[in-house]
């Protein structure tokens, strides 16, 4: 039976994978496609609910019967006018149609679309397989340099790591305030949906525990699709469509799973601080995220976000931030993370993780960054890369955890600064580094170039100075 759905999974995903083809070819790009793809298989699926006298939620006149049969511009027409109305419905609906648009203009391409999904069963699908097609579809998308799907795209082998060790518990409830497709929630679900065969806690694991947001409507299609596809959040999606920067409701979580936005928040937006008031004044995405995050995560509660560098060294508004999160925040683990994961290339990450209740005292640090080498295709990092890592971070007992830095190898990659050490820093800095490392050079190319100017002035001016005092001898 498994290999049977080994094969349809495979087959299935060559097929999608195939008409995506056909429509890249065609100039339509894959975040277009693939939006389109989730509006056609969801009225699939809808109809196929029908025909098993579930009930339907789209309303009459603008389902899958009244579109599959027809062509030319009758088909864009109708299409068009389907996804102009289902936007407008609550629910799981309006969610997946959020801003809905036809992005085919040709009926030919259209018709192959609604002709390749005719020829499945997808709602009857084993959630894990049309959830593991839909998965692939966007892995495809993420790696897409055109469309910049990317920065929506965490690496799967990093999300696992990081659910591991937060072990989120059935009972709980897990946010994402930056989700883009929805890839923590998912692997989440994965994790806690072993732990109980309950009906109960498998109903609040499905219809309660998540929650997600992103300000893309695009991405928020792709992540409500995702997780319905896994038969979560089948009645009202747990995604919404919001700028969670801006997010003063007063929900909490349990449990918080994030890799934010990075750089300064786009021109034109609200300024965060007008509506968080009790917020360190900055324009820094990432730091904004970090105080956002800090808000919503409930007492006792557990977090893990991915941010760049300059969270851990920048002074000023950072700095503040800083303090305050070793104050308030148990900041027991950074995991420092080498270049090359990510689409976005040459970003320098780490992985903060932290519980609320108590002051910061010992930080462990995990430098899986001097020394690694990661590319996206020739080298990409997997869930074993980081089973060191996993296996020191003693998930669960951590009061059994053990340094493997020590005098006789002071290039071990798990190390222990105790509260002394953290809080004698300068502005409280963490960008804890002890490994030496000769031939390896972590920094990005733009960072060597950067350097070479600065080198390169440096010589000028020598030379010009030098010049300029022999011309005086000579005088």
């Amino acid at each position: 039976m498994a290999e049977i759905q080994t094969k349809s999974e495979s087959a299935l995903i060559k097929k999608v994978g195939d008409i995506a083809n056909v429509m890249a070819a065609a100039g339509v790009g894959f975040t277009d496609y693939i939006t389109q793809l989730t509006y056609i298989l969801f009225l699939k699926m809808d109809e196929e609910k029908e025909e098993m006298g579930l009930t339907s939620a789209i309303p009459d006149g603008y389902k899958w019967k009244d579109l599959v049969d027809l062509n030319g511009t009758d088909l864009i027409d109708k299409y068009e006018e389907i996804l102009k109305e289902l936007a407008k419905e609550d629910g799981l609906i309006g969610t997946i149609f959020t801003k809905a648009s036809n992005k085919i203009d040709s009926p030919v391409k259209l018709a192959k679309i609604i002709e390749m999904v005719k020829a499945e069963n997808w709602y009857m699908m084993e959630g894990d397989l049309k959830g593991a097609i839909y998965e692939s579809i966007l892995e495809k998308n993420g790696q897409d340099k055109k469309s910049g799907a990317g920065q929506y795209f965490t690496p799967r082998a990093l999300i696992k790591a990081m659910v591991d060790v937060t072990d989120p518990k059935i009972t709980e409830t897990v946010a994402d305030p930056a989700c883009g497709t929805g890839g923590f929630l998912l692997a989440a679900y994965e994790h806690m949906k072993t732990q109980s065969k309950e009906i109960a806690k498998q109903n609040f694991l499905k219809n309660n525990a998540f929650f997600g947001a992103d300000n893309t409507p695009l991405v928020v299609t792709l992540a409500s699709m995702n997780l319905y596809l896994h038969d979560i959040g089948t009645n009202q999606s747990p995604i919404v469509c919001q700028d969670s920067l801006l997010d003063t409701s007063d929900r909490m979580f349990d449990v918080i799973l994030a890799n934010p936005p990075f750089g300064t928040r786009p021109q034109g937006s609200v300024e965060v601080y007008a509506n968080r008031p009790e917020f360190v004044k900055t324009s820094d995405n990432q730091v904004n995220f970090l105080q956002h995050i800090m808000s919503i995560v409930k007492t006792g509660g557990r977090v893990a976000v991915v941010l760049p560098d300059n969270v851990l060294t920048d002074g000023n508004a950072t700095a503040k931030v800083r303090e305050k999160l070793l104050n308030e925040f148990n900041l027991h683990t950074i995991l420092r993370l080498p270049t090359g994961i990510f689409y976005a290339q040459g970003v320098k990450t780490n992985v903060l993780f932290f519980e609320k209740g108590k002051p910061t005292e010992d930080i462990w640090v995990y430098d899986y960054r001097t020394g690694i080498k990661h590319t996206l295709v020739q080298k990409p990092l997997t869930r074993e890369h980081l089973d060191d890592f996993v296996e020191c971070y003693c998930s669960g007992h951590m009061q059994d955890r053990v340094q493997t830095y020590s005098q006789d190898n002071l290039n071990g990659r798990w190390r222990k600064f105790t509260k002394d050490e953290v809080y004698s820093r300068d502005q409280l800095k963490l960008d804890f580094k002890w490994i030496v490392s000769e031939e390896d050079d972590d920094r990005t190319l733009a960072e060597m170039i950067a350097q070479l100017k600065k080198e390169s002035t440096n010589i000028a001016n020598a030379v010009a100075e030098l010049e300029k005092l022999i011309g005086e001898v000579k005088e």
